[in-house]
């Protein structure tokens, strides 16, 4: 192993034993305490932001993130799925109109052409930090009333159910890697070109019915995609299973 991976694991270990948010020693003295050089030291401190374990504030010295979230990969709410892990969750409207469909949206939410939308772009937060960005879509026709304060730091599928008494019970999602443009990043107190995860959902009622068409770009530092594969049973009836828990919004 090389003296970099050799500071990088101590490194490892470090953030082990500390919290989000929680900092490094300054450079100079943490150098010294490891016996490196800061130029071995920064590199093995790059890769980690690479990763996603801590971030470099300029001027302020380097932070902890702490353990990236599971993303979800069921049909489960954004809050759900915080509170399921000791974190408080929440939205910030970003933007509300009422519009005609786009010809995508149009095919997603099986709408006739002219039928009108609600898109809502909403900031979605844990413990007061920006996780992802969200665009949904609903057809105008299915939540006629329906106003952009009741989505402040609210689930949609709560404000589905309990109010409306409608029930997401399918949804098709397509998962892929992108990076931030100026504003997602902007938004995300990212810098721009940032790894990250597009989520594309369309969900359903228990009948088929289209309820929404949604787009979210989730920070690739703070999420990752976890399943659990279950070995094939020698007799063919093996199954693959998923594990994680959680999916907003």
């Amino acid at each position: 192993m090389t003296k970099y991976h050799a500071v990088r694991d101590q490194l490892l270990d470090r953030l082990d034993d500390m919290t989000a948010g929680d900092q490094f020693p300054p450079e100079r003295d943490l150098a010294l305490e490891l016996g490196v050089s800061r130029m071995t030291l920064r590199r093995a401190i790059d890769e980690l932001v690479t990763r996603g374990a801590v971030r470099r504030r300029h001027g302020s010295g380097v932070f902890a993130l702490g353990p990236k979230l599971d993303q979800a990969l069921i049909a489960s709410s954004f809050t759900e799925h915080m509170r399921a892990r000791g974190l408080t969750p929440g939205a910030r409207t970003l933007s509300f109109e009422i519009s005609p469909a786009g010809s995508r949206t149009q095919r997603q939410l099986g709408l006739r052409e002219g039928a009108e939308v609600v898109a809502i772009s909403r900031l979605r937060l844990a413990d007061d930090e920006p996780i992802a960005l969200e665009d949904l879509n609903v057809s105008r026709a299915l939540l006629p009333d329906l106003r952009a304060e009741q989505l402040e730091d609210r689930s949609f599928y709560e404000l589905l159910r309990e109010q409306h008494g409608i029930h997401v019970a399918h949804s098709i999602q397509t998962i892929e890697p992108t990076v931030l443009d100026d504003e997602e990043a902007g938004h995300l107190d990212v810098p721009v070109h940032t790894p990250a995860l597009l989520f594309e959902r369309t969900s359903c009622d228990a009948d088929g019915t289209p309820i929404e068409f949604v787009r979210s770009v989730y920070r690739g530092d703070r999420y990752k995609i976890r399943t659990e594969l279950t070995v094939p049973h020698p007799t063919g009836r093996g199954t693959q299973q998923d594990a994680t828990d959680g999916r907003r919004p």
